[in-house]
């Protein structure tokens, strides 16, 4: 019997990486015989869980309006309690519950015991790693470490998540073959940094040997990596995507700068020529790949000669896929204590709004180049009447759609062959094979 009393809806913001936690939470309320959605309506809950992001600036202002809108429903009478946790809960507790007294609790970013205690309900241990699944049922986020020990100048996530805690690759590949049970056919791997992984429990970084282990696991179709710290880059990680056909030949790896002075500034212990260095050699040994990256403009020392530097680097580079960010003082970081935030919000967006503009024209290019070729495509959704898929180059959500206007019956998670007929800046337009 479920527990009708407590209908719980969490909201999740943020990242990927928040919405596996609330996957996680989902479960276990489940197995406690909650009712347990997500995303759903507001005042159509009882109980609201509000897993917030603070990372950004912009991230933070969502959080505290979505709590803010969630109080409203609660003056009105159509929610009866609300809970707060995740990455802002955990930075802001004091505040949030001096500025917010409305909300019922606050809670931190590993909190999952303590709200299970708040709602009558009780973690179970032996559910560590399960969730119920947030995304279409033919992908899923697999979250293989916690935290980060690089502490680049300019984040806050060292400060909320600690330190860098790997996943036991047994562990990992025990939870990906339980997805690939449900009906997972892709996986996106994520962390704060992929590519540091194994090094706290290993002595070394072992990503590559995850991947080894991965890829053998029977009907896992699709692997992405997400989040590659650029500096100390293990290049035996390119050698396992060469030798298996299942890792897709694509790499979210984010420079954030080209100047060597601002990546200094940034603290992100690479060079303008290591930098250069690194892509060359990425794209020599796996020349198909698929590069996406993100960019950071208006940082505290980014003169205008350096950001013309990123201007002709985004030129010359051409990224497959790529996104801009505006620097955030965020209080506490190193960049905060360092420096001054001294370049104006207006000149910070005419910079990441150019960088866009000329990537808008690069993706536009890139995929003009794909008319007339064919790709295997995975079948995310129907929309307005076309089929909505993706290819191995792209994810979910950030990257390009393949749309696919045929009369016959797709299936959504299924794989087709598709042959371009058209393109657009971010789009594909497709027919069947």
């Amino acid at each position: 019997m479920k527990r009708e009393k407590y209908n719980i809806n969490i909201i999740t913001l943020g990242c990927s990486k928040n919405l596996v936690d609330s996957e996680t939470l989902m479960k276990q309320f489940d197995a406690n015989h909650f009712n347990v959605s997500h995303n759903g309506d507001i005042d159509s809950s009882d109980t609201i869980l509000i897993n917030t992001c603070g990372f950004i600036n912009d991230a933070k202002e969502e959080s505290i309006n979505t709590i803010l809108d969630c109080i409203d429903a609660k003056n009105e009478g159509l929610v009866k309690s609300i809970y707060v946790f995740g990455c802002l809960s955990q930075r802001y507790r004091d505040e949030l519950l001096k500025e917010m007294p409305e909300v019922d609790g606050f809670f931190g970013v590993d909190s999952f015991k303590e709200i299970l205690s708040e709602l009558s309900g009780q973690f179970k241990n032996e559910l560590i790693g399960e969730r119920i699944l947030t995304t279409p049922k033919h992908f899923a986020y697999l979250k293989i470490a916690e935290g980060c020990n690089w502490g680049c100048s300019y984040c806050a996530i060292p400060l909320i998540r600690g330190k860098f805690v790997s996943v036991p690759i047994e562990e990992l590949v025990e939870r990906a073959k339980k997805l690939v049970q449900l009906g997972v056919k892709e996986i996106l791997l994520i962390a704060q940094d992929l590519t540091y992984y194994g090094l706290d429990i290993y002595g070394k970084r072992e990503l590559a040997k995850l991947l080894e282990n991965l890829a053998q696991i029977e009907g896992l179709e699709w692997i992405k990596l997400h989040y590659a710290y650029p500096a100390h880059f293990p290049m035996d990680v390119l050698d396992v995507m060469n030798k298996y056909s299942n890792i897709c030949k694509y790499l979210d790896i984010p420079f954030q700068h080209i100047n060597t002075g601002v990546l200094q500034n940034m603290r992100r212990g690479i060079t303008s020529d290591e930098t250069i260095e690194l892509i060359n050699k990425i794209r020599e040994k796996v020349p198909e790949i698929t590069l996406r990256t993100t960019l950071l403009v208006g940082h505290p020392g980014e003169t205008e000669e350096a950001f013309q530097e990123l201007v002709e680097f985004v030129k010359e580079t051409k990224f497959d896929r790529l996104g801009v960010f505006t620097y955030s003082e965020e209080e506490d970081t190193w960049g905060a204590k360092n420096f001054d935030d001294s370049i104006t919000q207006e000149i910070k967006q005419e910079r990441a709004d150019l960088i866009m503009e000329i990537q808008q024209d690069i993706s536009l290019n890139k995929n003009h180049e794909k008319i007339g070729k064919k790709f295997k495509v995975i079948i995310d959704r129907i929309e307005d009447g076309h089929f909505i898929g993706r290819t191995e180059n792209d994810s979910p959500e950030v990257d390009n759609e393949v749309l696919i206007k045929t009369d016959s019956e797709l299936q959504i998670g299924d794989f087709y062959t598709v042959t371009i007929a058209d393109a657009d800046h971010f789009d594909l337009h497709a027919v069947l094979v």
